[in-house]
């Protein structure tokens, strides 16, 4: 018997959707995980939503009637408070697609829209890794770089639905890399998957030696994954690539730390190399601790804590619930 407020988030993504019920201490009681399969068009995405939704609470034990509200975090260009997606590059062909509204009229029941990376930050702030902190910074290292801000309690969204879109900052001025935005010098052209794929491809081409030369001549791929086991086995070239971008993101965290000085600054996503369950995970988050020593003001380098975040996967979906009780549920927490 449940018998406090309960809530589905829903984590929308380019290869798959996440739902589950999360209760009013952000504690999932469901999880469940259905293929986006963006390329059959947004109305199958839309009822795709709607399932992945109905799933949820049913592996939850529970009925729609028990459900106080709903978030759904997406990627892509948005308006969120009209709750629609605009043109989102990894769900293509994607339109002007009025999320909220069908969701609301599906299972009438009041929705919450957020940017994905938001809704991230804020499962990770509300019941993660950030639950006793005031004020966060979210990094999600990824195919490119995501970021969410919470200032206590108020998630960051910004005038135009852009806020927190600090992948896209910009760390070099002349002659900067090109990103999938079209933007040149941004941080995820220099930190994010694709570019450290690229930066490694470069390096080979320039005459340097690795031991991934071998596996990429056999048939194998250059992926961040494959850079990173090299990197771990003592492979100098992909440790270099690995030190480089998390000096990168230093470069970015200490930018942000001199905007709003947050509290505590968290790295999440899949690219976090085995995070503090690997010897490269701990060298790479020490470096960009070292990084941010180096550039920092000194109180907030001192003070400033950086770590990885705690909820994995989940903090799209706890998060997306999240949203959903700060809009229509209960208030937050006193601070004593």
């Amino acid at each position: 018997m449940i018998d406090t407020p309960v809530y589905v988030g829903l984590d929308v993504g380019g290869t798959s959707m996440k739902g589950g019920a999360v209760d009013d201490t952000g504690r999932p009681l469901s999880s469940v995980s259905l293929p986006t399969e963006a390329h059959r068009g947004q109305e199958f995405g839309l009822e795709r939503m709607a399932e992945t939704i109905r799933q949820a609470v049913t592996a939850a034990g529970l009925g729609l009637e028990q459900i106080a509200a709903i978030g759904v975090a997406t990627p892509g260009t948005m308006d969120i408070p009209a709750g629609v997606i605009l043109d989102p590059p990894n769900l293509k062909p994607w339109r002007n697609v009025p999320v909220r509204q069908h969701i609301e009229d599906t299972f009438h029941v009041p929705t919450a829209f957020q940017n994905d990376a938001n809704a991230a930050a804020y499962g990770e702030f509300w019941a993660g890794g950030a639950k006793d902190a005031r004020s966060l910074v979210f990094w999600t290292l990824g195919t490119g770089i995501g970021c969410g801000i919470i200032l206590d309690d108020v998630v960051l969204e910004g005038a135009h639905s852009h806020g927190a879109e600090c992948g896209h900052i910009i760390i070099e001025m002349t002659n900067g890399r090109p990103c999938a935005t079209g933007q040149y010098g941004t941080l995820e052209a220099y930190a994010g998957a694709r570019a450290l794929v690229t930066r490694c491809e470069e390096a080979l081409a320039a005459g340097r030696e690795s031991s991934i030369q071998a596996r990429v001549a056999a048939g194998a791929e250059i992926t961040p994954l494959l850079i990173g086991q090299a990197a771990d086995a003592g492979d100098p070239l992909c440790h270099d690539l690995v030190m480089e971008t998390a000096r990168f993101m230093g470069v970015g965290t200490v930018t942000l730390m001199h905007t709003i000085n947050p509290e505590m600054v968290l790295f999440g996503g899949a690219m976090t190399f085995g995070r503090t369950q690997t010897p490269l995970g701990r060298r790479f988050l020490e470096e960009i601790r070292a990084e941010v020593k180096k550039r920092a003001f000194p109180i907030p380098a001192a003070k400033t804590i950086i770590e990885y975040a705690s909820l994995g996967s989940d903090a799209g979906y706890v998060g997306a619930a999240g949203c959903a009780r700060l809009k229509f549920g209960s208030p937050p927490a006193a601070v004593d």
